[in-house]
């Protein structure tokens, strides 16, 4: 018997793993003695989130992927008294790092929607557009969010 990989799912599966791992090893590396910040245990929620999507994605567990793109697309939110501290740092990109989670909101709905019709290439694809929004606002904000609010 032939076991026969999807190379779009393998792509998909090891972009989320890597970005995934990657992501959550940069923001616990070399923790320092400052309290992590709530915004923290909202990144690491989305990170098995999405790891979990991408485990039903590889097993066509649609109806898992539907249960789970709304806690994407839907994600906690820090406190009020946190996203005080973060506006200010954020200035002027503040609308920028709105829109990055604005993507994630709409790919990760659409990623729902296909995911309970059934199609699986058009989950696939909307979970890629996940990932790259993810991946596009840490690209952008991880390492300078760390270094100012945590010192590394």
């Amino acid at each position: 018997m032939r076991f026969f990989i999807n190379p779009v799912w393998a792509t998909v599966a090891l972009l989320s793993l890597a970005v995934s791992t990657t992501a959550y090893a940069q923001a616990t590396t070399g923790a320092n003695t400052q309290k992590p910040m709530y915004l923290k245990t909202v990144m690491t929620q989305l990170n098995r989130d999405m790891q979990s999507v991408a485990g039903a994605i590889s097993k066509e567990d649609w109806a898992e992927v539907a249960a789970l793109a709304p806690k994407i697309a839907s994600h906690q939110q820090p406190p009020m008294s946190e996203k005080m501290r973060i506006l200010p740092w954020l200035g002027s990109n503040a609308d920028k790092f709105r829109g990055f989670d604005e993507q994630v909101h709409r790919a990760a709905t659409e990623m729902g929607e296909a995911a309970k019709r059934g199609d699986g290439q058009a989950t696939i694809n909307a979970f890629a557009k996940t990932q790259q929004s993810c991946l596009a606002c840490h690209q952008n904000f991880r390492k300078p969010f760390v270094t100012h609010f945590y010192g590394k």
